[in-house]
């Protein structure tokens, strides 16, 4: 099944990559956490880390890559913590291993003119710093969870241009060389970005449109903007008091392409060329934050708050599609923060617990459930018959696919991870609160030129 996220064409000119090397937006290139590459490590000691390059910034978005550049979003300067206390995800043993963003220990106000947000690319082949784009951060700055910032959405690119948001409004679109090609702030524009706990909504790509969810307090929409030029092509209003964390994803129905979003009062799909909304179904669920991802013409999707529900729902539906549409459905045990994964005939998740479930795609049914230990808040990733699941803890647990429970291996890299990984052309990519890793095998890839920093850094 393929996930139409965007028309991308692959720049032979620029990368030299094939497509199926890249890894242009959160959870890959079909947005399942899926890759078709090989040979990649299971265990990994000093000598199958490539590198590792410090980030200049904070944050919790995952890195995004095309041909030989890795791209990463980051703050620099702390936000405003929301006040009150804020829940702990980890529960028992491993409550005391979940730690704040960047390990602060408590809330301090954030100063908007020491707050900037960075956009960085980084050479695949040994990690050094291409370029970055900086700019202050404007507007209101909503406060956040301290487990994360206003850094929390991925990037994503089509090749030819890098697209970036961040947790107040502020979206920018660079060339693949760090230049300004247009910035919005939709936080000014429209209404302020105030969501409970802090905005976590990444951007997708669909042909010429950039699709953004901003299903916020104030006021909930979705909008779509002409990728090269920033201007709206359609907007739809979606009510007040509709929440979510989720990013919206494009998927391939029987009837056509089907832009599906996870909220706070059902699971929709749209129209992604027009905005016309073509089915819902499902009960309100408060903080839903995973993003489903299809296969077979069968949307995979889980409303994780409070072990919430997990379902399996066959796309092509219109209207109501609570009673006539949904395959299964089991009523607990979805993770509250990382998304399902669907990897040959079988579904794996695994929860801030560190409790891993595998069930079988078909029905539905419980096929292994064992406690792994761990915290985990980003999304699991296949590939080469192996399940990669990332702690909060620094621990990479290696899965070997199938209907048996097998641990491959553990690897600790000693940081605090929360974002996903990315797999492209045999390495795994890997972002932490200090560094961005490379895990694998060196390249060695045609030479890319370095840009003088003062040109590449605008205000």
């Amino acid at each position: 099944m393929r996930i139409l996220l965007a028309t991308i064409i692959v720049s032979i000119a620029m990368t030299g990559a094939a497509f199926s090397d890249n890894w242009p937006q959160w959870r890959g290139p079909l947005g399942s956490g899926v890759s078709k590459e090989t040979s990649l490590p299971a265990r990994w000691s000093k000598e199958e880390i490539a590198w590792k390059a410090p980030l200049r910034g904070l944050g919790v978005s995952s890195p995004i890559v095309w041909g030989d550049r890795i791209f990463v979003t980051s703050q620099v300067g702390q936000s405003a913590l929301r006040a009150g206390s804020h829940p702990t995800l980890a529960r028992g043993q491993e409550a005391a291993a979940e730690k704040p963003l960047g390990s602060r220990a408590a809330a301090t106000e954030g100063d908007p003119k020491q707050i900037y947000f960075l956009i960085e690319a980084f050479h695949r082949q040994d990690g050094r710093r291409l370029w970055e784009y900086r700019m202050p951060a404007e507007g209101q700055l909503p406060p956040v969870h301290q487990k994360h910032n206003l850094a929390s959405p991925s990037p994503v690119t089509d090749g030819n241009m890098v697209y970036a948001w961040f947790g107040n409004g502020q979206l920018v679109a660079l060339s693949m060389e760090g230049k300004l090609v247009w910035q919005r702030h939709l936080g000014k524009e429209y209404s302020p970005f105030d969501i409970e706990w802090g905005h976590g909504s990444s951007p997708a790509l669909y042909r010429e449109l950039l699709i953004l969810l901003c299903d916020h307090a104030p006021a909930s929409y979705l909008l779509a903007l002409d990728k090269k030029t920033g201007k709206e092509k359609w907007k739809v209003d979606r009510g007040k008091g509709v929440r979510s964390y989720s990013t919206p994803t494009v998927v391939q129905g029987p009837n056509g392409d089907e832009l599906i979003v996870n909220s706070s009062e059902r699971i929709d799909a749209y129209d992604p060329a027009a905005g016309k909304l073509l089915w819902h179904m499902g009960e309100p669920n408060r903080f839903p934050i995973p993003v489903p991802s299809a296969e077979n013409g069968i949307l995979y999707a889980s409303r994780g708050y409070r072990g919430g529900p997990y379902m399996a729902i066959r796309l092509g539906g219109r209207g109501d599609i609570s009673r006539t549409h949904v395959q299964w459905l089991v009523p607990t045990g979805a993770p509250y923060i990382s998304s399902l994964l669907y990897y040959q005939g079988l579904i794996y998740m695994a929860n801030d617990a560190g409790i891993a479930t595998c069930v079988d795609a078909k029905t539905g049914e419980k096929v292994w459930q064992e406690r792994i230990d761990g915290i985990f808040s980003a999304s699991p990733v296949a590939a080469d018959g192996k399940i990669y699941l990332m702690s909060e803890t620094g621990e990479a647990i290696v899965l070997e696919a199938g209907r048996e429970m097998r641990i491959l291996a553990r690897n600790q890299l000693g940081e605090r991870v929360v974002a996903s990984p990315a797999i492209s052309n045999g390495q795994i990519f890997i972002r932490t609160d200090e560094h961005l890793f490379c895990i694998g095998k060196r390249h060695k890839m045609r030479p890319v030129k370095l840009l003088d920093q003062s040109k590449a850094v605008r205000q």
